[in-house]
């Protein structure tokens, strides 16, 4: 449960418990603990944007909480369905206590299940997600730091600024080095690694300020989500092909680089199509 994390070229070293705290001898992990932060987080900022689209706070609340559930299931399944090793019992499918989820599958059912939602509710689709999937980058920023308290999601082997190493990344290096090597990845279990999680923090907070100042300005709906989508995929592609815990295809690319080539292009597509069809109409109203 103990970790002594240090970050060698930075002189950082710090010991983290994955046990936040304990309730009748039921240990609550910090996992689990900044994840619900995470949703709360993004919920707030979706909230709030839905207030200035005029989307009624009840109604988006249930969207909100019946998607997350959604979001949540999708997220565990995707995982594991794509996890490189078998579960031993239901209950080590369905436990989140060790952390095991995979984003992609969380938006993608979020998405399905909040266009049902939606429609249920009469509430926009498109408002929604641009609201939803702002907040989303706001909260994946605190997200990843649930990765940092469990010491996974890193990368393979780096002598830059931010190396880290720890007890737990030279225990599952040590144990992957052979299957990483025939995949032509050599790491050191000694030496210190990506810390891709921080990648991700750094990006989607980046990402975050950009379109909540764009926010006001947007020209279509659905082109938060557009924004988002192509934000989050361009830097998931580069930031997964440094992790060490992630599924690679036949071709060599993982799975979570292949949805975010498909996202990116997509969301560029259905950005372009949509600023082309804004054009030719402001177009015809001057030439009318």
């Amino acid at each position: 449960m103990i970790n002594h994390v240090q970050f060698p070229n930075l002189g950082i070293e710090v010991t983290i418990n994955r046990v936040a705290f304990s309730v009748f001898g039921f240990d609550i992990y910090w996992y689990g603990v900044i994840f619900a932060f995470t949703i709360i987080r993004g919920a707030s900022v979706a909230l709030y944007l839905g207030k200035k689209l005029g989307i009624n706070d009840d109604d988006f609340i249930d969207i909100i909480m019946l998607g997350t559930v959604f979001g949540i299931i999708g997220a565990r399944a995707y995982y594991v369905a794509f996890a490189p090793f078998e579960y031993e019992t239901l209950w080590d499918m369905i436990n989140l206590r060790d952390g095991g989820i995979g984003i992609y599958g969380g938006l993608i059912a979020g998405l399905v299940s909040g266009w049902f939602l939606c429609k249920w509710k009469k509430i926009n689709f498109f408002d929604a997600a641009d609201c939803i999937f702002t907040g989303f980058l706001f909260g994946q920023t605190f997200g990843r730091w649930a990765n940092f308290m469990n010491q996974e999601a890193f990368g393979t082997n780096t002598d830059g600024l931010f190396g880290m190493i720890s007890e737990s990344t030279t225990r599952y290096l040590a144990r992957v080095a052979p299957s990483l090597a025939q995949q032509g990845i050599t790491v050191d279990p000694n030496m210190p690694v990506h810390p891709t999680f921080l990648y991700e923090s750094v990006w989607c907070a980046i990402g975050f300020i950009i379109l909540y100042r764009h926010f006001k300005n947007r020209k279509f709906r659905g082109e938060m989500l557009c924004m988002s989508g192509a934000w989050y995929g361009f830097g998931r592609f580069f930031i997964e092909g440094l992790r060490t815990d992630s599924l690679a295809t036949n071709g060599g690319l993982r799975t979570s680089q292949i949805i975010a080539v498909v996202t990116v292009v997509a969301a560029v597509i259905f950005i372009v199509f949509n600023y082309m069809k804004i054009n030719k109409k402001q177009e015809a109203g001057e030439n009318g």
